[in-house]
C-alpha cells in the first residue's frame, strides 16, 4: 500500500512522525481525509479539533489539536498545531472538569472539548 511521510508538531514539541496511509483532520473548511498522492493543499485547523493518523503498520494515532495548519504535498503531510496532545496522554476527567468550570472562557472550552473528542475517537 502507498505511504506518505507525516509529521505532527506543536509549538513546544514534535508529537509524532513516520509513515502513514491516511490522515484526517478538522479544518475551518470541514473535515479532510488525506491519502498518499493527494493534491497539494494548505488548511487551517479548527480550535479544539482532532487529527487522526493511520500509520503504515495500521496503528491509529489520535491527537487533540488547538489551531494551526495542515500542509499537504503528494508525499508529505505536516500538521503544525499551536498546541496538541496525543489521546493516550489526555486526562479525560480533567478535561471534563474544565468544561464544567470554565464559564465564559471560550478558548478553555474549545481545548477541553477537543481533548474529550480525541479520546473518544482513539
Amino acid at each position: 500500500m502507498a505511504e506518505m511521510t507525516v509529521e505532527l508538531v506543536a509549538v513546544e514539541r514534535r508529537l509524532w512522525s513516520g509513515s502513514a496511509t491516511l490522515v484526517s483532520a478538522q479544518t475551518t473548511e470541514g473535515e479532510i481525509g488525506v491519502m498518499p498522492g493527494h493534491e497539494p493543499v494548505l488548511g487551517q485547523l479548527v480550535e479544539g479539533g482532532v487529527v487522526a493518523i493511520t500509520t503504515a503498520d495500521g496503528e491509529r494515532i489520535v491527537a487533540a489539536v488547538h489551531g494551526g495548519f495542515l500542509s499537504v504535498t503528494a508525499k508529505t503531510v505536516t500538521i503544525l498545531a499551536e498546541s496538541a496532545d496525543l489521546a493516550e496522554d489526555i486526562d479525560v476527567e480533567a478535561a471534563k472538569a474544565v468544561l464544567a468550570e470554565s464559564g465564559d472562557d471560550l478558548e478553555a472550552i474549545a481545548v477541553a472539548k477537543g481533548r474529550v473528542r480525541a479520546v473518544e475517537r482513539a
